[in-house]
């Protein structure tokens, strides 16, 4: 029995003599699409290709980048930035809609928003780096007040206290040396204990 395809392509003499076959590319509208969608995405991904960074490092050599310069470059070295209109900006806050709203009122210039956000987290950073650096002052002065007072106590407790010479023999402390101990240890207290 022949099939539907073959009923289709013959002639009317019988199945044994085909003619060439109708040909229509059902796959030809579909790649036009997509090609057609294809160019339309890059065109659009192209726009942001404009937003470029511009910058010369320390040994005078032009960068050119889609990310911003380091941290390290001064603002004077950058040499383009991207365009604003680029992106979006986020909407005004209420404070900047109020000043514009006042006649006369200095309007701030636009600023870029990534280096806002560096300068932010760069600021965030060195204020943690600062309250790190405190927080360990204060447990070294801490730590050298508790010695500095069980130091002054072993001295005014009255035992004999000895040392090792470099030599190997020991020395008992005089009555002097155990008074400069005792005001040493005075001093660190009166500075470390706050």
């Amino acid at each position: 029995m022949a099939g539907c395809r073959d009923a289709l392509h013959t002639r009317a003499w019988g199945p044994r003599h085909y003619t060439a076959p109708m040909q229509f590319d059902f796959m030809q509208p579909c790649r036009a699409i997509g090609l057609g969608l294809a160019a339309l995405a890059l065109w659009a991904l192209s726009a942001p290709a404009d937003a470029q960074w511009k910058w010369r490092d320390s040994r005078g050599q032009v960068h050119i980048s889609d990310t911003p310069p380091p941290r390290d470059v001064p603002d004077k070295d950058v040499l383009q930035r991207p365009d604003p209109g680029v992106r979006r900006a986020p909407p005004p806050a209420p404070a900047a809609a109020s000043a514009a709203a006042v006649p006369g009122a200095a309007a701030k210039p636009p600023v870029d928003a990534e280096l806002e956000e560096r300068k932010r987290k760069a600021d965030q950073e060195q204020l943690a780096r600062k309250q790190a650096d405190e927080k360990q002052r204060k447990k070294a002065r801490e730590e050298n007040c508790n010695r500095a007072r069980e130091q002054l106590a072993t001295m005014d407790s009255g035992m004999r206290i000895a040392r090792v010479r470099p030599d190997g023999e020991r020395e008992y402390l005089t009555d002097a040396q155990r008074a400069a101990e005792a005001q040493r240890a005075r001093d660190a207290i009166a500075s470390d204990c706050r």
